[in-house]
């Protein structure tokens, strides 16, 4: 009755639980959020995906960098980076103490039109957009699409240009 109850509520909803994802993501690493081998950070809240009725997961690469949380139909998915294990806590407690008084420079702002970019050898595609956050090299944020109704996550790149996930150079 209760599993019934929970379909049916899930069935209403017009949006992803993200929280729902987390637990499955956490449950593929074997590891909880922010823990060495677990999910960095939470999935976004924000994120509006489709309600799925089963979602795949898969390792990104064989190094187990990312999750990817995907779904068949409707059609989309998500990257959920990991947190790598500190090599010897001499190295990590140096390291931490190292990048503590520097703080990352943010290389997009808010509002600055980006070029996003992907591709592979012999394949390449541009598209224009407007950041909808500020980021530093590396991290991931939401563009704003010329044309499209959704926001699409792209990683920071250099400022003014940005890349998919798992296109990285």
């Amino acid at each position: 009755m209760i599993a019934f109850a929970l379909a049916l509520a899930a069935a209403a909803a017009p949006h992803q639980d993200t929280a729902a994802l987390d637990k499955v993501v956490a449950g593929f690493t074997g590891r909880p959020i922010g823990e060495d081998g677990g999910a960095r950070a939470a999935i976004d809240s924000r994120l509006r995906l489709k309600q799925c009725p089963t979602v795949a997961l898969s390792w990104r690469t064989d190094a187990h960098d990312a999750v990817v949380v995907s779904c068949a139909g409707p059609e989309w998915r998500v990257f959920v980076p990991i947190r790598k294990p500190a090599q010897s806590p001499g190295i990590a407690v140096a390291s931490a103490a190292a990048a503590a008084p520097v703080a990352a420079e943010k290389i997009i702002k808010r509002g600055d039109p980006l070029m996003i970019e992907a591709g592979s050898d012999g394949f390449s595609i541009t598209r224009e957009g407007v950041a909808m956050a500020d980021a530093t090299e590396g991290q991931r944020l939401m563009v704003r699409v010329d044309g499209s109704k959704m926001p699409v996550q792209a990683i920071a790149m250099a400022p003014g240009r940005a890349t998919l996930p798992g296109w990285v150079e």
